[in-house]
């Protein structure tokens, strides 16, 4: 069996196969840390590659382990803890800090016997949608390495493309999941808010909830069953699903009654500009739902509000500056400017000068605009917007202004409109690989993706359309030169 190819295979695959013995544990991970040592020096992928520990853990496993995903490697985005490793946040001021136990996620994946080969790179503190952290260097998309592989989990997006690891873990809290997914060619799917619990650390966040990055809607929903439900200490959680995600997934939506489905590129940013090709995607996705016997209507929703990106900087902006105080009482000092890439310092410094009625203001409105928006959507069984405005942006795009790195901020979000949206609903949504960029003539297309957002806790419903938008235009097969 060709190595080069394992990587591709999909988890449940990998996993029965060294269920069966046709392929041990040991093997396994041996392609995962050839392939990582043979393109991570052009890709930048990994923060850190735990091969002694994954030796360890592979070791372990033998032919008819009964767990679910024994022996198949996996990768954890660098701002969740994995015990033993350094953990970063991509940050220059987490030092040499080393995560004293596992997360909730990392503890799951262990449970069902995946291997964990290390870490993957992010921005600084999570904050942009490209990773090109000042500490790690830039992380490229194996599509084309001038490009970026989007963010905040590209690294994880990143390596899964490029066939180092089969699946990535990863978050969302305002695209972080579907943005990469978009630029590499992958599922991304921003699960329910309190869908996956945040233990042991905190016990709920409004905006950023956990995932994984895979190829297929398949193992976005198989892991999804792993990784979902509530730990003791959680101050709330999704209802549970009526059956579990892959089931209906692999179902599909029942084809008895038509879906009804919005179509809208209206952006809930203002001065945003919408590549072409994008609409183009949007359009095509559109008459593809048809071709199934669906009906879209175009709508346009209660999202483009005055003075959004304000209100939603003034909730994300605490929520990243908890992470760097964590690590302040952490090292025992405060951060200075000299810590911190500009964008992170600025930001730092707004959210210790926002008061604590500013701060619970701007979460009252956008739990308004939430209310309104869930509303809208509840008329319609999805709503399908695009993934990105744009096309992956070259590396250096948002690095561009380092006296006023706020116009970054806003920059970023001119290239990413449709996703941070459904942070705030809570609802979940899913990035979906359908298409690609027409490129100049003999360059290599890169991944463009289209975006569903669904009911409240409806994954499962999601899932299901997802997997037949999948099966009616497969894109599992595509993979970067680089990946070869």
């Amino acid at each position: 069996m060709a190595g080069a190819d394992l990587l591709f295979r999909p988890v449940h695959e990998l996993a029965a196969l060294v269920r069966d013995g046709e392929v041990s544990a040991r093997e396994l991970l041996e392609v995962s840390l050839e392939r990582i040592d043979a393109l991570d020096g052009a890709v930048n992928a990994f923060v850190d590659v735990d091969a002694e520990g994954a030796r360890s853990a592979a070791g372990a496993i033998g032919p008819g382990d009964p767990r679910p995903f024994a022996g198949v490697p996996v990768a954890i985005k660098n701002n969740r803890p994995v015990e033993g490793l350094p953990l970063t946040f991509g940050a220059r001021f987490a030092g040499d800090f080393t995560a004293p136990h596992d997360h909730n996620v990392t503890r799951r994946l262990r449970a069902a016997g995946f291997v964990i080969v290390g870490t993957t790179a992010l921005p600084e503190w999570g904050i942009l949608p490209v990773s090109e952290a000042v500490r790690l260097g830039p992380t490229r998309n194996p599509w084309d390495l001038g490009l970026t592989p989007g963010g905040s989990s590209g690294g994880s997006a990143a390596a899964v493309a490029a066939g180092m690891v089969p699946v990535a873990h990863g978050n969302d809290g305002g695209g972080s999941l579907r943005i990469p997914a978009a630029c590499c060619g992958l599922v991304g799917l921003k699960p329910q808010r309190g869908r996956i619990s945040p233990a042991p650390e905190i016990g709920e966040q409004f905006l950023v909830t956990d995932g994984v990055l895979t190829r297929t809607v398949a193992e976005t929903a198989a892991l999804l069953d792993l990784l979902a439900g509530p730990e003791l200490g959680d101050a709330s959680w999704a209802p549970p699903p009526t059956e579990p995600f892959a089931v209906q997934a692999a179902r599909g939506p029942d084809l008895a009654r038509p879906l009804r489905i919005a179509l809208t590129t209206t952006s809930p940013l203002p001065d945003t500009d919408l590549d072409p090709a994008c609409a183009r995607a949007v359009s095509d996705a559109a008459a593809l739902l048809e071709s199934l016997g669906h009906e879209v209507v175009e709508d346009d929703p209660p999202w483009d509000q005055p003075g959004l990106l304000h209100l939603f900087t003034a909730a994300f902006g605490p929520a990243v500056a908890t992470q760097i105080a964590v690590l302040a009482s952490v090292a025992g000092r405060e951060p200075t400017a000299e810590d911190m890439e500009p964008l992170s310092w600025e930001i730092w410094q707004a959210a210790k000068g926002l008061d604590c009625v500013s701060a619970q203001l701007a979460i009252f409105q956008l739990q308004g605009l939430a209310r309104a928006v869930v509303t809208w959507c509840d008329r319609y069984d999805a709503v399908l917007t695009p993934a990105l405005a744009e096309a992956p942006l070259p590396i250096g795009t948002l690095s561009a202004h380092p006296d006023e790195p706020m116009r970054d901020f806003a920059r970023s979000g001119r290239f990413t409109p449709y996703t941070a949206i459904s942070n705030v609903s809570g609802s979940p949504a899913v990035s979906l690989p359908l298409y690609e960029h027409a490129r100049a003539q003999g360059a290599v297309g890169v991944p463009l993706g289209v975006q569903l957002i669904g009911r409240p806790a409806g994954e499962g419903p999601l899932l299901a359309l997802a997997a037949q938008l999948e099966a009616a235009h497969p894109w599992a097969a595509r993979r970067p030169a680089l990946a070869g």
